[in-house]
């Protein structure tokens, strides 16, 4: 049986960002490596007009983080379009201003649909879609601003991400602002994006073509002229420089180290981060991590068990970003072909966390999250001799916590029929009874009924919230709260209100972030 978990010292903050771009990479549709590679032609670029080191710093870490918050309103984006992945994939087909990018934006309306479901997805689209779409844009460029404070990085960076769809020509979102106004950083990056993915296609002509193409519009106009003019050095030897170690020793300046508790925050921002992908898996990674981790303590497991599990928790579904929401909010019986991706979601865990050497024992308890002693797990098909006891107990958290939240197949389960659910489990051989035991016990364990809600929230807005971040419509939610529409839009725009925020997904992380969704919070003396 493998050996406990070693305690985890520091890692570098850099790490951690390029681990969470190789995400970000799947969740856009392109190969992993696509924004460490737009990372380094940016970081050329800069060096090339000679940006100052507070820029080249925002440059690098922009490059990094851009569309880190796309998957965010997925939910949405399914709805509408069907395979989100596919639909952002689309957009490097076109500039997002154009007459063709509207044809492109139309015919993937409905996909997957019937004839008839899509011509009312059709109909509905000029609407309401439009606003929708745009409201997308403001919502990721807010939430990847706010990500990067959250873990520490200097308002240079916040603000450039805050603009990073901004636009040359002023058409862009959030402020509409044009030319010099957009940082420097944000206008680097957005060519290095269309470079590599057109560079990667086509060669060093089609990337210059389109940069070309969208100078002035979507592109500064100088930096295209630099671009063009140097366009071969600039995207020469780039499978060298994207090497792991090449990418973090090319951080500049900051070469900040995080450990112990700092660590802990920033694992736990990545965890909400991936939760967004779905609103059925809202708060579920910050839960999984609090309740196994609770669960080690309760059995005697090491500190450093407990510690390693925690983590694991905050990262264990880094990889459900790499598949489509269509298959993660599908109502009915997955396909075969379905199944088979849902499978693959451990391994692109353990895949995007492959170069955090420090990070090696998290890293396999995370990836091993879905083994089973029987060998019915997935994605190694390992076997009990296989697992430590920690692997176990993270499989047992994951399956208990998962039964108590909802799903677009079931409702949540209560907590008692989830914990026979987890024993039958046991003596079907699929789980651990000591793990499964820890679990449980630890899972009694509740937080007390809270009477002051965070922002002025009424309990009953507190409610309103906990449906909205699941996907609840004003309709449905009025159903299951037996009061009107009205009186729940009522409620929803005082929620956004006192929370300041303007769209579902900000909602949804607002609520993750103070415990408003997910099943488990650890006690308050844990």
């Amino acid at each position: 049986m493998n050996a406990p978990a070693k305690h985890v010292g520091s890692v570098r903050l850099a790490e951690l960002v390029a681990s969470l771009s190789l995400a970000t990479d799947l969740g856009r549709g392109q190969p992993m490596e696509h924004t460490i590679r737009q990372t380094v032609i940016a970081l050329r670029l800069a060096d090339s007009v000679g940006v100052g080191e507070d820029d080249r710093i925002a440059t690098y870490y922009t490059g990094l983080l851009d569309s880190v918050y796309c998957h965010a309103d997925a939910y949405e984006q399914a709805k509408w379009f069907g395979d989100d992945i596919a639909l952002k994939a689309d957009t490097y087909e076109a500039d997002m201003e154009s007459l063709r990018a509207m044809l492109l934006t139309i015919r993937r309306l409905g996909a997957g649909e019937s004839g008839l479901d899509r011509a009312r997805r059709i109909v509905a689209f000029p609407v309401s879609g439009w606003k929708d779409l745009n409201r997308f844009l403001h919502t990721h460029s807010a939430l990847q601003a706010q990500f990067a404070a959250r873990i520490g990085l200097p308002e240079v960076v916040c603000n450039a991400l805050r603009h990073s769809y901004e636009r040359w020509d002023g058409k862009g979102v959030p402020d509409g602002i044009s030319a010099e106004r957009v940082p420097i950083a944000a206008r680097l990056v957005n060519l290095a994006d269309l470079a590599e993915v057109y560079n990667r296609s086509g060669g060093v002509e089609a990337a210059r073509e389109v940069a070309r193409e969208r100078s002035g519009g979507q592109l500064d106009p100088a930096l295209v002229e630099v671009f063009c003019e140097q366009a071969s050095g600039l995207l020469d030897g780039l499978n060298a420089d994207t090497r792991w170690s090449n990418v973090i020793d090319a951080e500049p300046g900051l070469a900040r180290v995080v450990g112990g508790t700092e660590l802990d925050r920033v694992l736990e921002a990545m965890a909400d981060l991936v939760d967004m992908k779905s609103p059925y898996m809202a708060g579920h990674s910050r839960g999984v991590a609090n309740l196994a981790s609770q669960a080690a303590r309760g059995s005697g497991m090491p500190a450093d068990d407990a510690v390693a599990l925690r983590r694991a928790g905050f990262v264990h579904d880094l990889g459900r970003l790499g598949i489509s929401n269509a298959i993660w909010d599908k109502p009915g019986p997955l396909t075969d072909a379905e199944l088979e991706r849902v499978r693959l979601h451990p391994y692109l865990t353990d895949r995007m966390l492959a170069g955090l050497s420090a990070l090696g024992p998290v890293r396999r308890l995370a990836a091993r999250h879905h083994e089973r002693l029987d060998g019915s797990g997935y994605s190694g098909g390992l076997v009990g001799a296989d697992l430590s006891p920690a692997d176990r107990l993270l499989a047992a958290a994951d399956v208990y916590h998962a039964m108590t939240e909802s799903r677009p197949h079931r409702d949540a389960l209560p907590p008692e029929t989830a914990a026979a659910e987890l024993r039958a489990d046991v003596r079907a051989g699929r789980l651990d009874g000591d793990a499964a035991n820890a679990v449980l016990k630890a899972a009694g364990q509740r937080v007390p009924a809270r009477r002051d809600w965070p922002h002025g929230l009424t309990a009953r807005e507190v409610e309103v919230l906990g449906l909205l971040a699941r996907g609840g419509s004003n309709k449905g939610i009025a159903r299951e709260l037996f009061v009107t529409p009205k009186t729940v839009s009522s409620h929803v725009e005082h929620i956004y209100s006192k929370i300041d925020v303007s769209s579902r997904a900000a909602a949804t992380l607002f609520a993750t972030q103070h415990g408003l969704v997910g099943s488990f919070e650890p006690t308050r003396d844990s």
